[in-house]
């Protein structure tokens, strides 16, 4: 019986599932981000990308896998707006998700400030824009468009949790199931680990699927996308990959935010 994947349609996570789903190993849904951290809680897909925000609150039942995950340095959340206002307690916040580690991010950043408005990340930067917020948080591929739409940063919360912590910021992972077994977990990791390296090897064959489901369809902002939350730590967390997790535990823990 094929297990459920499940993965947004973010240019890292179609780059990395390429192969899975052109081989139609696994059962396969594709969902924004959000959509997936809330399907955690109904034990919905078998493996799953979700943010680390979301697994730290869940990490009884899931495992965390040790491939697929999007870490970084320079890869961080951006906090921006039109340049019109000040931000303060009253100030409307486009966040992308409640469950999103931007939102973790900048709850361990800036306490418990705004009069947040959860919505998806595809929805964020147009609010703004229409003047619906006063500022906005953006991931994937908005990092790479906002300055052409006139707006600027007023924080990059990836950036102040590396000056923080002088480690890479964790944002999103896989996880499976654990009651699927250490040796079934095993394998998993190798197929991804190996659908991973099919990409870099077959990368014109890949970016047809990548662009079919990017919400940025410019070659540049996707290459710039993939080359940014596809690298080493996404190969294998390592060592510093895992101090990042714990550290982003711990100081989650410490203001009260998770359990």
């Amino acid at each position: 019986m094929k297990l459920n994947l499940a993965y947004s349609p973010c240019p890292n996570d179609t780059f990395i599932f390429y192969k899975m789903y052109k081989e139609s190993m696994f059962n396969i849904y594709m969902h924004d981000v959000e959509y997936l951290n809330n399907s955690l809680d109904e034990e919905k897909y078998d493996i799953s990308k979700v943010s680390f925000y979301k697994w730290l609150n869940l990490n009884d039942k899931y495992e965390l896998l040790k491939v697929g995950s999007a870490m970084g340095n320079g890869c961080g959340p951006i906090l921006i707006g039109r340049g019109d206002k000040t931000l303060t307690k009253k100030s409307k916040i486009a966040i992308p998700g409640k469950n999103t580690t931007a939102h973790l991010l900048f709850q361990l950043c800036y306490g418990d400030f705004g009069n947040k408005q959860f919505m998806t990340y595809d929805k964020v930067i147009n609010s703004l824009v229409n003047n619906d917020v006063d500022f906005a948080i953006i991931i994937h591929e908005s990092r790479f468009v906002y300055h052409s739409m006139n707006l600027i940063e007023i924080q990059d919360l990836g950036k102040w949790w590396e000056e923080e912590t002088n480690l890479p910021i964790p944002l999103g992972c896989i996880v499976a199931r654990k009651n699927l077994g250490k040796e079934v977990i095993s394998k998993i990791e190798y197929k991804i680990k190996d659908s991973i390296q099919y990409a870099y090897a077959n990368k014109e064959e890949v970016l047809v699927y990548v662009k079919k489901h990017a919400q940025e369809l410019d070659l540049e902002v996707i290459n710039s996308h993939i080359k940014t939350y596809v690298n080493d730590f996404t190969i294998n967390l390592g060592k510093i990959g895992e101090r990042s997790v714990a550290e982003l535990q711990k100081r989650a823990n410490e203001q009260g935010i998770i359990k």
